[in-house]
């Protein structure tokens, strides 16, 4: 089959929350935030959008084209019992018994664990806001190897020790589903990311996440009252003490890497692409609410 002939790679991104007015305004909303952060920009890919907070889903006889499926954070919880999460749950399931890539971020990653059957809740030490340092599960190559995580091939020999990344998140993941395997732990949060094999990865942080959206969504948060003047202040001067901020181009290029089904090609640490250079078909508006 000629390179021309070849079906292109098709993505879905499941937005489980609406877009703020800053992410609209700068971005041209998160649809623009994610397939920047996460499509490669290759002529054969196709990236979907649903706006699963309203109710819309993929169809089911449509899960089958798709290779690859990301899951947003959302100000809602993942262990709440709206329908629509309910529903979003057994996507999930279901996409994980057909072999598909799932990749959950923030609430997507307690999602995933919740939908695998692990346990999520309030996270016990409250908010975390900011950037944040994690540290990567000691020998995890060695792991990953007996695990069947491929992905983690495309690194290179070794992870990283640690990486910072985006934190926003007062839920977290309390005992992880069967088969799970634990990337990555921090001082505040016990897992910060896990994968059950080669079709499901979990990260608690905002890969996709720049600085700028980090600093409107504190002034949003001490704004409403979600978090304290003082808790604020604290996330921004972990924001500023980062110096370059998080490590954005090695969580983005590791779940590229996922999405993609890599296993030895290295994981793309470039820069991501000009967000206004996004193609894709968006998600409807509908109503802007606090969104994470």
């Amino acid at each position: 089959m000629t390179a021309a002939a070849r079906p292109a790679r098709r993505y879905a991104l499941l937005l489980a929350l609406w877009d703020s007015d800053y992410a609209r305004k700068v971005y041209g909303g998160y649809h623009n935030v994610f397939v920047s952060a996460f499509g490669t920009g290759g002529a054969g890919e196709r990236w979907d959008c649903f706006r699963v907070i309203a109710g819309e889903f993929p169809a089911a006889e449509d899960l089958a084209t798709y290779d690859g499926f990301v899951v947003s954070g959302s100000p809602h919880d993942a262990h709440g019992d709206e329908p629509w999460i309910r529903r979003l749950c057994a996507l999930v399931r279901t996409l994980h018994a057909m072999g598909k890539r799932v990749l959950g971020v923030c609430f997507g990653h307690q999602l995933l664990c919740r939908a695998l059957g692990g346990r999520v809740g309030r996270a016990r030490g409250g908010w975390d806001v900011g950037v944040r340092t994690v540290t990567f599960a000691p020998g995890l190559m060695d792991q990953g190897r007996g695990r069947g995580l491929g992905f983690l091939a495309g690194v290179g020999s070794e992870f990283p020790r640690s990486a910072a990344i985006v934190e926003v998140h007062r839920d977290e993941v309390w005992e992880l589903p069967p088969g799970a395997t634990v990337l990555a732990s921090s001082e505040k949060t016990r897992v910060e990311a896990f994968a059950v094999g080669d079709t499901a990865l979990g990260v608690q942080g905002h890969p996709e996440y720049t600085a700028d959206i980090l600093l409107n969504l504190v002034d949003r948060l001490t704004s409403q009252g979600d978090i304290g003047a003082r808790a604020g202040e604290e996330a921004r001067r972990k924001a500023a003490e980062a110096g370059g901020g998080p490590d954005r181009a090695f969580w983005t290029g590791l779940c590229r890497n996922f999405l993609s089904g890599g296993g030895g090609s290295g994981v793309v640490v470039s820069s991501t692409r000009p967000m206004t250079e996004v193609a894709g078909g968006g998600c409807f508006a509908g109503t802007a609410s606090i969104a994470a």
